[in-house]
């Protein structure tokens, strides 16, 4: 892989959700999805969907958004899927960029995608609103009851909006 390639891999998904709703989770989310090999990319790229309940006005297969890649989180949406996460972005609009490939996730590079990045004006992500940070008891465990670590590091994890992974509990007695 050229040292260009290295800089400018990213993820591209297909997506039904819109710029706006992207935007508000942080990030794109409930993708099924190798956090390690998306942790080495660079840039995300969403491309419009053509599913029915499709949110955006953009045509189909084209590039709305491009961010920057800041981390890979659990989903906040769908149990073990993931949440890209971008510290920045910038709004596009370049048809045909999705070439009809299977899965919804794809790995490749900017410029294959016929993506300069210089040519990309990015603005910072929003800061979440503070009840988007909140999550409940029953977020995590629905049906009530005994807490376990595992739930308890789910939890920590979407609220402070870091990888469960980051998460170390100490319990003494």
């Amino acid at each position: 892989m050229s040292e260009l390639a290295a800089v400018d891999t990213v993820i591209v998904v297909f997506t039904g959700k819109s710029f706006e709703h992207v935007i508000a989770d942080g990030g794109s989310q409930s993708w099924v999805l190798d956090r390690n090999n998306a942790l080495h990319c660079e840039y995300l790229v969403c491309c419009r969907s053509g599913v029915d309940w499709v949110e955006g006005p953009e045509p189909q297969g084209s590039a709305f958004l491009v961010g920057r890649i800041s981390d890979v989180v659990p989903s906040t949406e769908t149990p073990r899927r993931w949440l890209v996460k971008m510290s920045a972005f910038a709004r596009v609009s370049i048809p045909g960029v999705w070439q009809g490939w299977r899965n919804p996730v794809r790995y490749t590079d900017l410029a294959s995608l016929g993506i300069d990045p210089g040519t990309l004006t990015f603005e910072p992500m929003p800061e979440p609103a503070a009840a988007d940070l909140r999550v409940t008891a029953s977020e995590i465990r629905p049906a009530g009851g005994p807490l376990t670590i595992n739930e308890a590091k789910r939890g920590l994890a979407l609220t402070f909006g870091v990888s469960e992974e980051a998460i170390e509990i100490t319990i003494r007695g």
